[in-house]
């Protein structure tokens, strides 16, 4: 045995026996809410403890009685895919005052309840820290006012709070995205699509207020996210004489052939004077100044609505169990905290460290300190404010460095969603620094036979929202082709290359990188962005084109589980794509509530067939009559979705009958997802500063000159950070035969969704359960 294997901490060791567990949403909804509850109330009966209900949030926690109530197993069900929050939630003046914690404090020891879970904003977790505080004194109370006995007081004397933050603005500290911010991002995303295509025919200007009464992500990431023109949020006030600079960019870009404009607004939105900039001052401005048609667009309740997104149903399940993780671990001498994400890992923090880190973002805003209170915000916000600066404004031919360099870009395997914001992020930021970009018509096929002109600024405009891939893609891999397209890399003079794609994109670099030997023409500087719906690409956690392609899923999963529960006792056998690699089917079960999910990477036998079978028979005998199974369509060369489609309808026989499914190609299309908008631009702007450092390194004497192994990477996401990693050294984590990397993270999330699905299992924890820290990020340089 592995040193490694003995310091692994499994939760079996973790028993709930004797606990009660309350749970409750506060404050306004959000997408997202249901899934965080399910998970809380299924992981607690799951490790043996009681879950109960608190209807109404605090109201319900005051008022007592039916309020709250015990959760079973099934009074989870279908929730999954329901927006807004199905306990209820409500702004409770009565808990603010001590009488009403009184109350609450007498509910819960009624029903043994000593730790609760809390889901909303920092308003519900700051009210829930003050009631841990004073728990043992309202315990004193109740006993000198005769409402409880010693021994209840004595058996209920600590009681624990964890925390999750749900909350469409994302205007928490300490975490990178609070549930429901995505889903808030798709619902706005949804409508500016719809918006664009009726401005384009009228060539009209549309103004659109979203929410965030403090806190500008909403309007800055959706502003990244379709290419606008103009955002307006409350941590970065325009300076005065902004409203000739905005009409000054309107006006550029109508006569840059572009049809309309658009401006988003935050709801909070401030000029530097801290006075409230409004739609209807915009619209104004733009009518008298320019004469533009000019509508306004308040998106209001719509962005708390509709079906939360395969992110937040993923985020909120990952966080539910964790709460729970949270809670059984809890002491004495732990402080409240709150589950959070940090990059693409689940982290828990002192709640309190958080909810100081919020207030002094606006009391930084209230000081006009807005550099600090972006600072603040953590890196997840500076990063999309940096990045919309680097590509709102275009700058005059004149103001551009002139660094004489020539850098291609091209697109590499099948399209994928996001693909087009990448290409368009890369080619502004490109010219930003003061190169010359050339497109890269089909891939390698294109590059070698000469497919190759210089792209402009105007070229890429409007392309964020557009599905597949522009450019054209191919999967042919250069190896074949070296002299020809080494030929073109001369005619043309291309300085570096960047390549977006799914694994073959890697290949490419890799066979490049081993060419530069024989041909000096590929010592130049080389980067990889991986974009493949498959999300198989070794170096990286994520991959630009997966989100969409989980939310199609998400979304058939949703409409087949409908259509089952009409029909009851019915399973669906689903295929998904993703080739060797079980990314799509494992998290897309997770997000859709499956009951079993078949993937290479975890190789199953007829006996694991046989039990899946058996679990559903079981769960045919409760009120949850339908199933759900997903394959990837790989998954195993003699269990074909056939195979197991035609096992089930045998052995369920007389219980349930059966229905199956092939996704195919609707995985692949589609208008890009906010998240793929998002990754695709955010990561292709940092591949091409990455590509201008390393020009400058390696130009010497009127040539550049790249051949060390750091000078072709792969730009990849992983855990919390952004890295670039040699090619060279990814291959000892790749498995070629199958393409897919040695390790995969999410492999981890897979006994979450057994743990969901009823089935006792194995859970790794080693990589949960420390409290960290906030870190205030980096102090101010001393002079």
């Amino acid at each position: 045995m592995t040193k490694r294997q003995d310091t692994k901490k499994f939760f079996e060791n973790l028993s709930g026996a004797g606990k009660s567990i309350g749970v409750l949403t506060s404050g306004g909804d959000a997408q997202g809410m249901n899934a965080a509850v399910r998970a809380v109330v299924r992981m607690g009966i799951y490790v043996g403890a009681k879950v109960y209900f608190v209807h109404e949030g605090y109201q319900g926690m005051v008022d007592g009685g039916d309020n709250i109530e015990e959760a079973s197993w099934e009074s989870v069900s279908s929730m999954l895919q329901v927006g807004g929050t199905v306990i209820g939630s409500a702004r409770c003046k009565e808990f603010r005052s001590h009488e009403g914690r009184l109350k609450a404090a007498h509910h819960l020891v009624q029903r043994d309840i000593t730790n609760l879970c809390v889901i909303g904003g920092d308003g519900s977790l700051t009210g829930a820290n003050l009631f841990r505080e004073e728990w043992s004194g309202l315990l004193e109370e109740l006993v000198q006012q005769g409402l409880i006995d010693e021994q209840a007081a004595q058996n209920n004397s600590e009681l624990h709070i964890v925390g999750m933050v749900g909350s469409i603005d994302n205007d928490f500290c300490g975490t990178d995205m609070t549930i429901g911010t995505d889903s808030a991002l798709h619902r706005i995303i949804e409508v500016v699509d719809a918006i664009m295509t009726t401005a384009q025919s009228h060539q009209r200007t549309f103004v659109l207020e979203v929410m965030g009464r403090h806190c500008g992500y909403l309007a800055l990431v959706s502003a990244l996210a379709c290419g606008a023109d103009w955002v307006l949020i409350p941590e970065m006030p325009p300076e005065d004489g902004w409203e000739e600079q905005m009409c000054q960019k309107l006006s550029e870009n109508r006569a840059d052939k572009k049809r309309l404009n658009i401006i988003i607004v935050a709801e909070g939105a401030i000029d530097s004077h801290n006075k409230p900039i409004t739609t209807d001052h915009i619209k104004e401005l733009v009518v008298s100044c320019l004469g533009f048609d000019t509508r306004v667009t308040i998106l209001g309740h719509v962005q708390r609505g509709g079906t939360p997104s395969a992110f937040d149903r993923i985020l909120a399940s990952r966080m539910g169990v964790e709460a729970v993780l949270a809670l059984l671990e809890a002491s004495a001498s732990t402080p409240a905290c709150v589950v959070s994400l940090c990059g693409n890992q689940a982290v828990r923090l002192p709640l309190m460290e958080c909810v100081q880190m919020t207030q002094d973002v606006q009391k930084a805003m209230d000081e006009k300190n807005f550099e600090e209170a972006v600072r603040l915000r953590g890196r997840s916000f500076e990063n999309n404010l940096n990045t919309y600066k680097l590509l709102s404004y275009r700058k005059a031919d004149s103001e551009l460095p002139n660094s004489s360099f020539n850098v291609a870009v091209l697109n590499v395997g099948a399209p994928a969603a996001g693909m087009n914001a990448a290409v368009r992020s890369a080619v502004r930021v490109g010219i930003t620094e003061g190169h010359k970009m050339f497109a890269v018509n089909d891939g390698f096929e294109g590059f070698y036979k000469g497919q190759i002109k210089e792209i402009k600024w105007g070229d890429v405009g409007g392309w964020t929202g557009q599905g597949g891939s522009i450019l054209g893609t191919k999967r042919t891999l250069p190896a074949k082709h070296l002299d020809k397209i080494a030929e073109q890399i001369r005619i043309h003079n291309i300085n570096a290359l960047l390549v977006i794609g799914g694994f073959e994109a890697f290949e490419c670099l890799l066979q490049l990188y081993e060419a530069r030997t024989s041909h000096e023409d590929f010592c130049i500087p080389m980067c990889v962005l991986p974009a493949t719906i498959s999300n198989n690409v070794p170096g990286t956690d994520l991959s630009i084109g997966a989100d969409t392609s989980l939310n199609a899923i998400v979304e058939t999963c949703d409409r087949i589980k409908q259509s089952a529960s009409g029909t009851k006792r019915r399973v669906f056998i689903i295929e998904t794509m993703g080739g060797y690699c079980g990314y799509l089917a494992s998290v897309g079960g997770l997000a859709a509530g499956a009951d079993a999910v078949y993937i290479y990477e975890e190789p199953f036998d007829i006996r694991d067939l046989q039990s899946n079978v058996e679990h559903l028979t079981e769960k045919m005998k409760t009120g949850i009559q339908r199933g759900l199974v997903l394959r990837n369509e790989n998954s195993n060369e003699n269990f074909t979705t056939d195979f197991i489609y035609q096992l089930y309808s045998e052995e369920g026989k007389g219980v349930f009958d059966c229905r199956k499914n092939v996704l195919g190609h609707m995985q692949q299309g589609g208008a890009p997802s906010p998240f793929d908008r998002n990754f695709g631009t955010k990561i292709a702007a940092k591949a091409i500063q990455w590509i201008s450092r390393k020009l400058k390194e390696s130009y010497k004497e009127g040539k550049v000159f790249a051949n060390t192994e750091d000078t072709a990477c792969l730009l990849g996401m992983r855990r919390r950070a952004m890295v670039f990693q040699p090619v060279v050294q990814l291959k000892d984590q790749t498995d070629f035969v199958h393409r897919i990397p040695k390790e995969q993270w999410w492999l981890k999330l897979r006994p979450l969704m057994k743990i969901l699905a009823k089935y006792k299992t194995s859970y790794d924890v080693s990589d949960s359960g420390q409290l960290e820290h906030v870190t205030r990020v980096r102090p101010k340089k001393v002079d």
